[in-house]
């Protein structure tokens, strides 16, 4: 069988924020003072489907640095892939968005392939954990473990960073499979308060967005040069679909997401080849290289969808749209390509037709870039409507999307406003310190 893996987490010092946030630095000494005390020989784990490529392992990435910087003892755990566990995983992915996904069935023989992966996976977490640690079990991945975690005498939380604005069926058909598992925890953590299940226990209901590290590569701040070197590796070492050079004068949209149709990147290409005609218009679609993503078995797929419709395009609007597939072998290398396309780019473009909560949103507003995005899910928490960005009611509308994008890149002191004020609202709300709090309030009530 393969093995967990456990992700090497290097200690961040909590300092390195205070000149970001001013005043509340006291309060982040003070939640790091208790947790020390409070979980003095006491292991908090963390476990999840992959430690690259999704917004899980970036929230992770961004948070636990941090915890163990702040002295708690905290280390991470990934499932591997067995037996087809994450076909039936992403099928449950797509239903908790109320998408029907590959139209696979949740029924007996989905269910016993998903216990089957996890109840191994139980027995090699039993041996690592020991009675009185705490345990964070991420999305539905990992919701099986719930009971044994429970019985190996550990505090359980389940976090579920997957929602959807109205349930539908489909919805409420992953809630119904997933429930038997999760109402066992002795907390559930939504990222909107609005996720929370029909059918769950309120009173064990954290709501916490996820939040980014200013620090990381993928956020720090990065000079001209650095810049232009780093956006020479992307064209050394990328996968690139394109057609020439991309103009040093190009005025460019991006947006940066796993090759996921929820994402829906085929509609941003249309969107480009029917409904922009700036001929100085440049579209780049990123995403990472999808054999790099283990936990998603469907991005191979997608990418080479979104590939044809792009061989398929007019000539002229073919030779302005780039699609580029970023190395994953060497994390910080992949941080830094995508921290410099999300520099480059002029407007970033969120077109999902559902969304848990939108890393790549927050991300891109650290970078002080105005956003044109879907109202859904955890984007709308994030973009102020014409003040950090535009969002459109509708993720379908096309033409509404492409009024937007027109409204954005044709004022440049518009979008340097915005810009600017999107930058402040990831600082006062979505930085990684100010969740630290949280977490140590929660590991505290558990304990308690």
């Amino acid at each position: 069988m393969p093995e967990l893996k456990l992700v090497e987490i290097e200690p961040a010092p909590l300092e390195r924020f205070q000149p970001l946030v001013g005043d509340r630095y006291a309060q982040i000494e003070k939640a790091a003072a208790g947790a020390r005390q409070a979980f003095d020989e006491r292991r908090i784990w963390h476990v999840n489907s992959t430690a690259q490529g999704g917004g899980v392992a970036e929230m992770l990435r961004a948070l636990l640095p941090y915890a163990r910087g702040a002295g708690v003892d905290t280390r991470w755990v990934v499932l591997p892939e067995t037996d087809g566990f994450f076909a039936v995983t992403k099928r449950i992915h797509n239903r908790l968005h109320g998408h029907e996904g590959d139209s696979g069935a949740l029924d007996d023989r989905a269910r016993a392939a998903y216990e089957r992966a996890l109840a191994w996976c139980a027995e090699e977490l039993a041996r690592l954990v020991q009675t009185g640690d705490v345990i964070y079990l991420h999305d539905p991945q990992t919701a099986g473990l719930v009971p044994a975690m429970r019985k190996a005498g550990l505090a359980v939380v389940w976090r579920c960073h997957i929602g959807v604005d109205e349930p539908n069926d489909l919805a409420r058909e992953a809630w119904d499979f997933l429930r038997p598992y999760v109402e066992g925890a002795d907390a559930y953590i939504f990222s909107r308060r609005a996720y929370l299940w029909e059918g769950l226990d309120p009173e064990k209901a954290w709501f916490m967005p996820p939040v980014i590290d200013p620090f990381s590569p993928k956020n720090e701040e990065l000079d001209a040069n650095r810049r232009r070197e780093v956006l020479a590796a992307v064209e050394a070492k990328a996968t690139i679909l394109q057609e020439g050079p991309l103009p040093e004068d190009a005025t460019v949209i991006a947006q940066v997401s796993r090759w996921d149709r929820l994402k829906d990147p085929r509609g941003l290409l249309e969107i480009f080849e029917q409904h922009l005609d700036d001929p100085s218009l440049r579209l780049l679609l990123v995403g990472p290289d999808s054999a790099g993503v283990s936990d998603d078995p469907e991005g191979a797929a997608v990418y080479e969808e979104v590939a044809e419709q792009w061989r398929g395009m007019d000539a002229e609007r073919r030779g302005r749209a780039r699609l580029i597939s970023l190395p994953m072998e060497n994390l910080r290398e992949n941080a830094l390509m995508v921290n410099a396309l999300q520099r480059r780019a002029d407007v970033i473009v969120q077109k999902s037709l559902a969304e848990g909560f939108g890393l790549t949103v927050a991300e891109a507003m650290w970078k002080a870039r105005p956003l044109v995005a879907s109202r859904v899910g955890g984007i709308q928490d994030q973009v102020v409507d014409g003040e950090t960005g535009l969002l459109v009611d509708d993720p379908r509308d096309l033409p509404g999307f492409a009024r937007a994008i027109e409204a954005i890149v044709g004022d440049r002191d518009r979008c340097s406003a915005m810009g600017r004020a999107g930058r402040e609202r990831i600082r006062d709300n979505y930085l990684a310190v100010d969740r630290l709090r949280e977490y140590v309030d929660l590991l505290r009530d558990l304990i308690a």
